[in-house]
């Protein structure tokens, strides 16, 4: 079924026609996705759909975005916050071969709220993926999104009962009041890279971000698809939660802040 999408000049150009074609007719389009931009789900046979292609300096990644948070467009970022965001997602990387552009199979779903943690409010990001993480490299089937994170230095949490230890050279960066990524240590030391970015700066509410400032770091968890879900309120957040960690699906850290 073809789908509703909006492929601009500037993304088939980069993808070439007839990889463009079988997007709309609806072979290479996935029919459900998760909105680059705002991260809730979308669905390209019932709403309008934009392809937007993140291009590094060798590698290219397809994601699809409603079109009233984004219109179809090629955003150029480094090779580095592109292999390091997506290596840290699936390793589905492409080279810029239009023949060989395919969409991107799972995004890291980050929600902020406020927890409560030993009388005190907190800032916290909340980080489920879209899909099964697998380890780069492999073909496997299973999650390994948290024995990777484990490795990194996250913790496994059973409770949240105290503040999980700072992670040293990690960051959440902050600007102009809004969250734009987390960053990570490089591997060849330097400056951080991008472990996950966001495509459009995400709000924040006042009160997180005064949280943020008064403690001068953000709690970051992390749990399995399917663990935490898209909650509505800060207590149903906090719900499940607990009880990912209580099921041990759930890591976390303190991570400081950058930026204001």
């Amino acid at each position: 079924m073809p789908r509703m999408l909006d492929v601009s000049d500037e993304v088939r150009a980069e993808i070439g026609d007839e990889e463009a074609d079988r997007l709309l007719a609806g072979e290479n389009a996935p029919g459900s996705y998760d909105c680059t931009s705002c991260r809730t789900p979308g669905d390209s046979e019932h709403e309008r759909t934009s392809t937007v292609l993140f291009i590094g300096d060798e590698t290219a990644v397809l994601a699809f975005a409603h079109a009233t948070c984004l219109p179809s467009q090629v955003v150029q970022v480094t090779e580095e916050q592109l292999q390091g965001a997506v290596r840290s997602i699936s390793g589905d990387t492409v080279d810029l071969d239009p023949a060989k552009v395919v969409p991107e199979q799972a995004v890291l779903g980050v929600t902020s709220g406020l927890v409560l943690i030993a009388g005190e409010l907190h800032p916290a990001l909340v980080v489920e993926p879209t899909a099964p993480i697998v380890r780069p490299g492999t073909t496997g089937v299973g999650d390994d999104f948290l024995p990777l994170l484990i490795e990194q230095g996250f913790m496994p949490l059973t409770e949240l009962s105290e503040v999980p230890p700072v992670q040293h050279g990690w960051s959440v960066l902050l600007a102009m009041g809004q969250l734009h990524a987390v960053l990570q240590p490089s591997v060849h030391g330097g400056q951080p890279v991008a472990w996950w970015q966001a495509h459009q700066p995400l709000q924040v509410t006042e009160g997180w971000r005064n949280a943020a400032t008064k403690h001068q770091q953000v709690l970051m968890f992390a749990a399995p698809t399917g663990s935490i879900g898209r909650q509505p309120r800060e207590d149903l957040l906090r719900d499940a939660l607990d009880k990912a960690a209580a099921n041990g699906k759930l890591v976390g850290a303190a991570l400081p802040l950058a930026g204001t």
